[in-house]
């Protein structure tokens, strides 16, 4: 009598059936797939005897299972990643989850993408563009004003200031007389053409000279003295009387030659006297 070849769990007999050898015991397929398969971590699902099994780290997939979670590739017979949730993922997905964010697009910045870093932030070249003109700035210069960035055109005409000569925006440099802007090339003396930032001047009627030239062209001649009154070191004090002018330390007695600047003064015959002389005369 030959020996009973019998399902190891339910006993119905194999001959001639197909069955399942697991852990050296034989089962049928309806046995197997009840108590001995293992259960696909995908769908949750047997998987049986027909079906070919995939595994990793104590974990198992139906062949058919085994997907890029990100872009449903099969991933039989290709590199993976285990990632959280026990959910598998292709070599492209992981590097794109992984890579940092545009911070235009928001999109992942692969690596050999060309793209402009500023303050720990990144963006796609051609993602990083002016707030204004929406223009690509990439690799070019830019300026940042809060959230924003301008490129250099369009930061002049927005931000900068305004020359009061040229109306054009001053991008460097420049100087400031009586709260207004100016490009150090047009603060000039209006006779020589000379650049007067750091320099003495003098201002005529929104006209500005230096002090050679001021001497020469426009300040009054002293009386006494002949000389320009200039306004300039020694003298600053000036002496007006009858559309003439002195400066402080010529306006003098004509015959004692007492200084006579604050002072109670004569006019005879076109001279000045001091109080006095005039009497001794």
């Amino acid at each position: 009598m030959s020996e009973r070849f019998d399902c190891h769990y339910c006993r119905d007999p194999l001959q001639g059936k197909k069955y399942v050898q697991k852990e050296g015991r034989h089962c049928c397929v309806k046995c197997f797939e009840k108590i001995c398969a293992n259960t696909c971590i995908e769908c949750k699902k047997p998987i049986g005897a027909d079906s070919k099994e995939l595994h990793f780290k104590n974990r198992y997939w139906h062949d058919s299972c085994f997907r890029c979670f990100k872009c449903y590739t099969s991933l039989v017979n290709e590199p993976f990643m285990l990632r959280e949730n026990n959910k598998v993922w292709c070599s492209n997905c992981t590097a794109a989850e992984d890579a940092p964010r545009c911070k235009g697009c928001f999109k992942p910045i692969i690596a050999g993408d060309q793209n402009v870093e500023y303050k720990k932030m990144v963006w796609h070249k051609d993602c990083f563009t002016c707030s204004q003109c929406k223009k690509v700035i990439g690799s070019g210069s830019f300026f940042p004003k809060g959230d924003d960035f301008y490129c250099v055109s369009c930061h002049e005409h927005k931000f900068a200031k305004t020359c009061a000569k040229c109306k054009n925006p001053i991008t460097s440099g420049g100087l400031t007389y009586q709260e207004q802007p100016w490009h150090s090339e047009c603060f000039i003396c209006s006779n020589c053409k000379k650049q007067l930032g750091g320099k003495r001047f003098t201002a005529v009627e929104d006209q500005f000279y230096c002090v050679d030239c001021y001497k020469e062209c426009v300040a009054k001649k002293c009386a006494g003295c002949k000389n320009p009154i200039t306004g300039f070191g020694r003298g600053t004090s000036v002496v007006n009387y009858e559309d003439e002018s002195w400066h402080d330390y010529c306006f003098k007695c004509t015959k004692c030659a007492r200084g006579l600047a604050n002072k109670r003064f004569v006019c005879h015959n076109g001279k000045i006297y001091c109080a006095e002389c005039p009497k001794r005369l």
